[in-house]
């Protein structure tokens, strides 16, 4: 999947990797999408929690060799 921006919040315990895609999104335009690849096994639940509540749109995630990828449309 294409995105426009990639956040590595690999190594970032919680609630780092969320204040990082926070600050990450406030860099994009509506309709831009943030890829964020982290490592602590708590930003998916985290990260699913933000985005319902901000309204992005949680495109898709995989896990590839114990990082978590997580692709976000911003609103």
């Amino acid at each position: 999947m294409k995105a426009d921006m990639l956040l590595d919040a690999k190594g970032l315990a919680c609630p780092m990797p969320i204040v990082k895609t926070k600050k990450a999104m406030n860099e994009l335009m509506s309709g831009q999408v943030l890829e964020i690849h982290a490592t602590d096994k708590g930003t998916k639940n985290d990260l699913s929690a933000w985005v319902k509540s901000t309204g992005h749109e949680l495109l898709t995630h995989s896990e590839e060799n114990e990082v978590l990828k997580f692709w976000v449309k911003k609103r």
